[in-house]
Order: C-alpha cells, then sequence, then structure tokens
C-alpha cells in the first residue's frame, strides 16, 4: 500500500492505495491460477451439461441455460465490486494484524491440518447421519436453502440438520480454541465498533438490493403475519445452521492461520474461499446419479461458494472482526431475504 503526500487533498489518497492493491491482485500467482481454473470449469461445464444442468433446483431451472451458466460469474462480479468497497470504507482505520492472533508457524500449521481432517469427517458424519434417518445428506445448507427443491423438508430435518451443524462445527471448535486463544485473537471481538457497523450496514444494503434483483422475489409476496414470524425463524433457523458453523471452523479459526502460513492476505482469501466452498461440497440440489452429474455438480458447488467465501475473508481481514460477514453477508442477506419463504412453507406459517 502506497504511503499518502502529505500536499495532496484527503481524497486523492484512496487512488494510489486502491490502485496497489488491485495491481497486487491481479500480479498474484495464485489469483492467475483461480482465474485458469474457473476458465477451465466453465470449458468442462460446457462439454458435460450439453445444454442442460441436472440440478434439483426449481427456483432457476425455468431459466435459459446460458442465464444459469452465466450466474457464477455475474454473482463473482458484484463480489469484486464489495471487495473494493470493502477496502475504501476501511482505507482510514488501523488493519488488526490477523497473523500475530495466530500462534507461530509450527502450531499454526498442525492446528490448520487437525481443523482441516476434523471439518472433513464432520462433512461426512453429516453425509451419514442425514440418510441414516430417512433425511438428504446433511451440509452447510440445508436442501432448499437458495434455489428451492422439489421434495420440501419437514420441520424435523431442519432442527436435526440445524443443531448438528452448530454442535460439530461451531460448539466443539469453539470450546477448544477459546480454552486457548482470547476473544480477540479468534477474530471475535471489535476494535473499531463504528467502522465495523457502518460496514455491516452498506453491505447489507448492497448485497440484499443484489439478491432481491436476480433472486426469485418470494419474501415480497409474503403477507405480513409471514414475513413477521419467518423471517426472524429464517434468521434463527440459518444462524444456528451455517452462519456461527462458517464463522467459528472458517473465519475464526482457520483465517488466521491461512494468514500466518503464506503470509499474504490475497492467499488468504483465496484459502477462505475455497474452504467455504468445499464445505458446501454435498448441497441439496446436488446430483450424483452419475459420474456426468457429480462432476457438474462439485463444479458448479466450487463456482457458487468460492466467491462468498472470498468476500467473507476479505471483510474478516480487513476488520479482524468475523462478526461483520456474518452480520453484513450472510445472516439476513441471503438467508432472510431468499430463505423466508422456504421457512414459512416448511413450519405452515399462514
Amino acid at each position: 500500500m502506497s504511503v499518502r503526500d502529505p500536499s495532496l487533498p484527503a481524497h486523492a489518497a484512496v487512488t494510489p492505495s486502491l490502485r496497489a492493491a488491485l495491481r497486487a491482485v491481479v500480479s498474484h500467482r495464485g489469483v492467475q491460477v483461480a482465474v485458469a481454473l474457473w476458465i477451465i470449469g466453465y470449458v468442462v461445464v460446457l462439454w458435460l451439461a450439453r445444454g442442460s444442468l441436472p440440478f434439483d433446483r426449481p427456483a432457476v431451472a425455468q431459466l435459459p441455460f446460458a442465464v444459469q451458466m452465466a450466474a457464477p460469474t455475474v454473482g463473482l462480479i458484484e463480489i469484486f465490486a464489495l471487495m473494493v468497497l470493502a477496502f475504501l470504507l476501511t482505507r482510514k482505520r488501523v488493519i488488526p494484524d490477523m497473523a500475530a492472533r495466530a500462534p507461530d508457524r509450527r502450531v499454526a500449521r498442525r492446528e490448520t491440518v487437525v481443523v482441516l481432517a476434523y471439518a472433513a469427517l464432520g462433512q461426512v458424519g453429516g453425509w451419514i447421519l442425514g440418510p441414516a434417518l430417512g433425511y438428504r445428506p446433511f451440509s452447510f445448507h440445508i436442501a432448499g436453502a437458495l434455489f428451492g427443491c422439489t421434495v420440501t423438508p419437514g420441520p424435523a430435518e431442519v432442527w436435526i440438520w440445524a443443531l448438528y451443524n452448530f454442535a460439530v462445527f461451531a460448539v466443539a471448535p469453539y470450546f477448544y480454541f477459546r480454552r486457548r486463544y482470547t476473544s480477540t485473537e479468534l477474530n471475535l471481538r471489535s476494535t473499531n465498533r463504528r467502522n465495523d457497523t457502518l460496514l455491516i450496514l452498506i453491505v447489507l444494503v448492497i448485497e440484499s438490493a443484489f439478491e432481491l434483483s436476480v433472486f426469485d422475489k418470494g419474501i415480497l409476496r409474503l403477507d405480513t403475519n409471514q414475513v413477521l414470524l419467518g423471517a426472524p425463524l429464517s434468521f434463527a433457523v440459518f444462524f444456528i445452521g451455517t452462519v456461527l458453523p462458517t464463522m467459528v471452523l472458517i473465519y475464526a479459526i482457520l483465517l488466521p492461520r491461512y494468514l500466518k502460513l503464506t503470509g499474504s492476505a490475497i492467499s488468504a482469501v483465496l484459502l477462505g474461499g475455497l474452504t467455504y466452498a468445499a464445505m458446501h461440497i454435498v448441497e441439496g440440489w446436488s446430483a450424483f446419479d452419475s459420474p456426468r452429474d457429480t462432476a457438474l455438480s462439485v463444479i458448479f458447488v466450487l463456482l457458487t461458494y468460492f466467491g462468498p467465501g472470498m468476500i467473507k475473508s476479505v471483510l474478516t481481514l480487513r476488520t479482524g472482526n468475523a462478526w461483520v460477514h456474518a452480520l453484513g453477508y450472510h445472516a439476513i442477506a441471503p438467508h432472510v431475504i431468499v430463505d423466508t419463504p422456504l421457512m414459512v412453507k416448511i413450519f405452515h406459517i399462514a
């Protein structure tokens, strides 16, 4: 980052810093590899799909194939805009040194490997538990989230999914690491509440507007009683089932260690995005009936969730506060904005 020349007006400080940051991003080897893999992923999907996708996504199933294909990239462009906005809104604050919050490299490496292995086992446990109870495999989203599904889950499935994720990916990791690290070292305490609040509100408003423009506007068709009951219920269910597990596992524990091990904020953002996508690898809309369907499902999960995982990383790195992404870009947008109609349907709210 460049240092502002005192002789320049205040607004002139933004351009050199932002320009230097964008130059660093574009020249980063990891970003170049990610761009190449993104293009390769699209080529493979086009080759395998032959004009149709096998996913159970009623909310977008009627859209033209080209629109469904373009959606992840359109979302990524909006996420890049939010990243720039986050940079500008935090440019005058002291950016917390998250690497200093992690232990030394040897311990950080060991903890990272252990947490990733634990997360993988937790995912496998969800894939086993769900079908064992007569439900679909559990992932970081309940079936029907964001895109709908042909067979709507029942209330019992929703609560078992939420409590499983909460216990395995939030409660257990939190108490294990909280005995060894402070709330600040786990990115759970704000160092600048005013700026954090501003960032949450601005990101939330922009992301909500974006989602209402691209997703089905089902929440606007609900009556007052359904919104008053369904919105808090949607917030609670997803806060327990995916927001807290995501926040604790990835952005409180893993992200500082990624930064410590790589020495690069850009690399940490990429790893945060990849980890977030990996935790959704078996979605309710995925299809595993054939090698073709499996490949398409895995690739589309990565295309869909890599970007959201990166913006959560950026918001956390710029503030040192994992609550910023949880409240600004997760709990309300998308899960209240998009998924309230799903909760109204599941819990028969009239």
